[in-house]
């Protein structure tokens, strides 16, 4: 499970050091390839462990393209997926198409979402992040009955 934010630099390469916590998790796992990929939403990338996309990508194609928002939806998230292997030095590539739309260039997010992370530009994810945080405020929590049993 991937949780937590982290500040994260890019190089000037566009690498990302994967932080050690999720680097520890992933080699437990014995997984060494992620798949990055644009969000379906907000205005962030998407990456996750091989294993983890190869679920969600059975699952996809399985999808019939005469439903306009499945074709949508498999061509944000397939269409813009990107193999990325971690290097000797813990660090992948993020291609520059996919920095350049989520507009990334140095200073970003790194934000765990329990079966994925997501890479944000740092200004993003803080506007973001307040946009959440004053809509959860305000949400009727017990109302919503996926949500009503969870104790927080």
């Amino acid at each position: 499970m991937f949780r937590g934010v982290n500040n994260i630099n890019l190089d000037a390469k566009g690498r990302m050091a994967v932080p050690a916590r999720h680097r520890d998790l992933l080699a437990r796992d014995g997984v060494e390839e992620l798949m990055v990929t644009l969000a379906h939403r907000g205005n962030c990338l998407l990456i996750y462990p091989m294993p983890e996309w190869e679920l969600i990508e059975r699952r996809l194609v399985k999808l019939s393209d005469l439903n306009e928002s499945a074709y949508q939806l498999k061509q944000i998230l397939l269409g813009h997926a990107s193999h990325c292997a971690l290097d000797g030095s813990g660090r992948i590539l993020i291609p520059p198409l996919l920095r350049e739309h989520v507009e990334i260039d140095k200073h970003s997010a790194l934000v765990g979402m329990g079966n994925k992370l997501e890479l944000w530009q740092e200004q993003n994810w803080s506007a973001q992040r307040s946009v959440n945080l004053s809509r959860i405020s305000e949400m009727d929590l017990e109302s919503s009955e996926e949500l009503a049993g969870l104790t927080l």
